[in-house]
């Protein structure tokens, strides 16, 4: 009866010693998920916002239509470019007396308003070679003929460009602590996984067993505990992610997500995996050799 005993009680902590590994991963492993999930759309945001910011070239009064018409074909063979509008002075005369709500031009006697080409690049333009792309875009821009100029918001695009390199880096800073953090967690959740298997451990090495081969069950036992950590990380990340779009409607599960979402689905795998092993390795490795009876 007290040997029953024994064994349901070696088996009773068997079974918190694998569910608190991998519960231990599955938690790092999701907040790990959620960071690169809020990093992706913080980086879809961004770029999206970029796409929107308008550079307006400014154009001489006395500008033809036909040379407009020439520098608009231009601006639209750049690599970086995604839209190009030409406003005339009758348009941008419209545009304004829209706005204003009253017909200015008939009440001041002429059109003081000058023609533009309002140009938009692609969001594919990263914000640090966005600084690089708008300054020779001005440049050009500036030795063309019946050009005064370019003008956008400075404050708006400065901003933009703060916000991503803040977010970028701290999104790096703070993922890298938390692998660290769980490297470290794991490591010490399999030390106390050795210590339970020392007299075993022991004998073994006693009889001759290399630290390889001691290690060598410990080791594949890690990779199916970073595994199954991981796809509980993915369910509880789905789950939420569903319940969010829900509840807001963001947007989250539109089809061209799909495809980034999966490589998130790899690499937080792959990571369940890497991140186990190497702290199993660690800790085996490092306990194994002072194990006594």
């Amino acid at each position: 009866m007290s040997e029953r005993n024994r064994n349901r009680g070696r088996g009773l902590s068997l079974w918190r010693e694998r569910t608190s590994i991998v519960i231990s991963i599955a938690l790092v492993l999701m907040v790990f998920g959620l960071l690169v999930f809020l990093g992706y759309h913080s980086y879809r945001v961004a770029h999206d916002m970029q796409e929107r910011i308008t550079y307006k070239v400014d154009l001489q009064d006395d500008v033809s239509d036909s040379l407009a018409v020439v520098l608009k074909s231009e601006i639209e063979q750049s690599e970086y470019v995604k839209h190009v509008e030409y406003i005339s002075k009758d348009d941008a005369a419209e545009l304004f007396a829209q706005e204003l709500g009253d017909d200015f031009v008939g009440f001041i006697g002429y059109n003081p308003l000058y023609p533009s080409l309002m140009v938009n690049f692609k969001s594919s333009v990263m914000p640090d070679r966005d600084q690089h792309v708008l300054q020779a875009f001005t440049e050009q821009m500036a030795r063309k003929e019946g050009v005064t100029g370019v003008t956008y918001q400075q404050n708006v695009v400065d901003s933009l460009y703060n916000v991503f390199y803040q977010s970028f880096w701290f999104l790096v800073v703070f993922v890298g602590l938390l692998l660290f953090v769980s490297v470290v967690l794991i490591n010490n959740t399999i030390k106390l996984s050795l210590y339970t298997h020392r007299q075993s451990i022991a004998t073994m090495r006693m009889v001759g067993a290399k630290t390889s081969f001691i290690a060598r069950p410990f080791l594949w036992r890690s990779v199916l505990y970073g595994f199954v950590g991981a796809v509980c990380a993915l369910l509880l990340l789905g789950v939420m992610v569903v319940v969010y779009e829900r509840q807001y409607h963001l947007g989250l599960l539109q089809s061209e997500h799909y495809l980034p979402y999966a490589a998130l689905a790899v690499c937080i795998v792959l990571a369940g995996i890497v991140v186990s092993w190497f702290a199993t390795a660690m800790a085996v490795r490092r306990n194994v050799r002072h194990a006594v009876l």
